[in-house]
């Protein structure tokens, strides 16, 4: 299958020119190009920007026939391709985007010896049909990007990677080059073994991005942060990513509304959508793009100046990747991140339908992003150590937030010889957590079980006096490791042992300064809101007189049409009208809560009201805001309507767009006091009897509050929360709308 080459130097620089328009080869390219061409096997691990991509280009390019390019990213396909065929190569793809004829046009190309490249999704290629036809292609190796996606102790485990290496072997004998850009010493191990690559040549680049700066800030007054930094980086390219398609909606338009060129890109988006936005961003047009954490965009653009991550990512590979698409030229590149334990706890949420090792190994990876989060210690050292990298100075300059404003340190020694004694005395067998257990003085099931709890150094660590005990000895066993006192048993996932290092410390102590943790505790009242408001506006007190005058006209309301006073306009929404002043239907409509239906139907008298205040007391009204609010036009609210009408269950409308069920009556209890009319009756019915729905309609139509939790104290435990959420939407499309 594959044609030898001559390994002349001359020649691969010579195309290197030609082609790709690149004087000299960069770290270790060359090296890797050649043992491709030589027939042997290959394993780079090469961070991202650092040119993993011309490693199996060019010699694809050199040699006869087809290389088989598998990558489970259709962006990244469709970005390469795009640039390959500028460059005068003939490269394809082979995956669910095409139409039948496409398809067929393909393999004709390829059987005829014209395409040098054929980009796979790993999907596809495990189908019998693209099997069959890959075997009578002339093949000349196969190049298996984003590698880690094998295993399952990755960031992004794919099941079907597991099978590359079956299918490869029933199309034909072929060298194998595998690359990733992310991976622990564990995951290294795990793809040469699944790869059966264990004899493979690695070549192993420093993870370390220089040029790039870490930060991490509390997630408070989010928005209000973001627009700054964005406008401070004006006209700059950049990349922000969300835990959901819905907050990606909503950022993205956030951003739009305040005046920056931003487009959302997330699977949720129909195909050409999505490539219609990531061509607006690749060529400019745009200056943002906002994206899911979980959907990976595989752009390679060079120019991206910044990485915003709004909420915290699943893993360190993953963030270590995301940010890696900034300053891929090799210049400036800031990596800011909003972290929150809240998004932490809603991550763990998402793994609870896994099998118990996923979820064990979720776990694991969300803690080590915690750490990382939370560390006083350099991010860039934080960040090598994970890979498996040394990082041999304490302090990286001013190249992330920890080293450029360092946190209070302390003398640690007592307590990393603690630590390394408790890691002794336990069998050097067990993880971190385990270790501050015992420290701690814990006496769950797993230290009772091993009879840890009769061990010398058990609870050695416990301080009444300090409430943080078990976070700070985490701190501590944290920074011991990461300091190389202990080290990572690669064989077994989460265990650490005592380090040569450490050894030698149990011997002869010396001091050692470590440092504090940060606290990202939110102060109370600040917390993050999960629909984008106006921050302004929360931050400006509503007129207290206009408010009253509102108050007293919704109750006059209510009692002429005979409802209660919360179904015209509930509170929060006057507050907002008490700020703005609302003067037209179209204004009013715009308020939180209120929507065109209910402005129509409720509003005249009280924007006439408000306007004459206005006139009375000469206020000027606020055309412009610092963050100026949005109106939410996202597509998945009319997805729900459509799909209510049809009268689809709502647990599949949930899963369809990837929601927990309290998220989608959230979603619905929007529309609804937007002023749409929801029908939930074929639902509400197979969940409620007539009785139960009649005495909630009747709490409500009686009450002076809509709030749930007041339903639930006067209704009795009878009732879920759901039910009564549901109800309450019942009530106020029946009663308000």
């Amino acid at each position: 299958m594959q044609s030898a080459v001559k390994d002349n130097k001359d020649l691969l620089k010579e195309k290197l020119k030609e082609i790709f328009g690149y004087a000299q080869f960069r770290g270790t390219q060359e090296t890797i190009i050649k043992n491709i061409l030589d027939g042997r096997n290959t394993f780079v691990i090469m961070p991202t920007g650092a040119g993993k991509s011309l490693c199996y280009q060019l010699p694809a390019v050199v040699l006869d026939g087809t290389a088989i390019v598998i990558s489970p990213l259709i962006a990244l396909m469709k970005n390469q391709v795009d640039q390959l065929n500028a460059l005068g190569i003939n490269a394809q793809v082979l995956n669910s985007t095409l139409t039948k004829a496409e398809i067929t046009k393909v393999r004709k190309e390829v059987l005829n010896g014209e395409v040098k490249l054929l980009y796979v999704a790993p999907e596809s290629l495990t189908k019998d049909e693209n099997v069959a036809f890959l075997k009578t292609a002339n093949v000349s190796f196969a190049a298996i990007d984003e590698a880690h996606c094998i295993s399952e102790w990755g960031h992004d485990f794919r099941p079907e990677y597991r099978r590359i290496k079956a299918i490869l072997d029933q199309i034909g004998k072929m060298p194998i080059i595998a690359l990733t850009a992310t991976a622990t010493p564990k995951v290294q191990l795990d793809i040469q073994k699944n790869l059966l690559m264990e004899e493979a040549d690695i070549f192993k680049s420093s993870f370390n991005r220089p040029n790039l700066y870490y930060e991490i800030r509390p997630k408070v007054n989010t928005r209000k942060q973001l627009i700054k930094f964005i406008k401070q980086h004006k006209g700059k390219s950049g990349i922000i990513y969300c835990l959901s398609r819905k907050k990606v909606e909503e950022v993205a338009e956030l951003l739009k509304v305040n005046d920056i060129k931003a487009l959302p890109y997330h699977a949720g988006l129909e195909a050409q959508v999505r490539m219609q936005n990531q061509d607006a961003f690749l060529n400019e047009d745009v200056d943002v793009i906002v994206a899911t954490i979980a959907f990976g965009m595989g752009i390679d653009k060079p120019d991206v100046r910044f990485v915003i991550h709004y909420d915290a990512p699943k893993s360190l590979e993953g963030y270590y990747q995301e940010t890696g698409r900034a300053g891929r030229d090799g210049l400036e590149g800031y990596c800011l991140m909003f972290y929150s334990q809240e998004d932490i706890d809603k991550l763990e949420k998402f793994n609870k339908d896994k099998t118990v090792t996923e979820r064990d190994n979720a776990k694991h990876l969300l803690q080590e992003m915690t750490d990382y989060a939370e560390s006083g210690v350099c991010r860039r050292r934080q960040l090598l150590h994970y890979f498996g990298e040394k990082h041999t100075d304490d302090n990286c300059g001013s190249g992330c937030d920890n080293c450029k404003k360092p946190l209070d340190r302390f003398e640690a020694k007592e307590k990393v010889l603690l630590v390394l004694k408790t890691a002794q005395q336990t069998g050097q067998r067990f993880g971190v957590d385990h270790l501050v257990d015992v420290i701690c003085g814990v006496e769950n099931d797993y230290v009772l079980s091993y009879e840890h709890n009769k061990l010398e150094v058990f609870a050695k660590g416990v301080n009444p006096e300090n409430p943080e005990n078990l976070q700070h000895w985490r701190s501590v066993v944290r920074q011991t490791l990461l300091y190389d006192y202990l080290e990572k048993d690669i064989e077994n996932m989460g265990t650490v042992k005592i380090s040569e290092k450490g050894h030698y410390f149990m011997e002869r102590p010396s001091p050692v300064q470590l440092s504090k943790d940060h606290k990202f505790d939110i102060p109370e009242g600040q917390e993050e809101e999960e629909a984008p408001q106006n921050d302004s506006l929360q931050a400006t007190s509503y007129d207290e007189m206009l408010f009253d005058m509102l108050k007293a006209l919704r109750k006059r309301v209510a009692k002429q049409k005979n409802l209660p006073p919360y179904v015209i306009f509930q509170d929060p929404s006057l507050e907002e009208m008490a700020t703005t002043y609302p003067t037209t239907m179209d204004e009013l409509a715009q308020i939180n809560g209120v929507g065109m239906g209910k402005a129509r139907k409720f509003g005249k008298p009280f924007i006439d009201l408000i306007a004459k205040y206005v006139e009375e007391n000469d206020i000027e009204t606020a055309a412009e805001v610092v963050v100026k609010s949005m109106v939410n036009k996202s597509k998945i609210k009319i997805f729900i309507i459509q799909q209510i009408d049809r009268k689809v269950d709502l647990e599949d409308i949930a899963e369809s767009k990837e929601l927990e069920m309290a998220e989608l009556i959230e979603e619905i209890e929007h529309i609804c006091y937007s002023g749409t009319k929801l029908n939930l009756d074929y639902y509400i019915e197979q969940i409620m009897d007539e009785d139960r729905q009649q005495e909630i309609f009747d709490y409500f139509m009686a009450a002076e509050t809509d709030n749930i939790a007041s339903a639930m104290e006067a209704l009795g435990e009878d009732y879920s929360e759901e039910e009564l959420r549901l109800m309450r939407i019942k009530f106020l499309s029946e009663v308000a709308l």
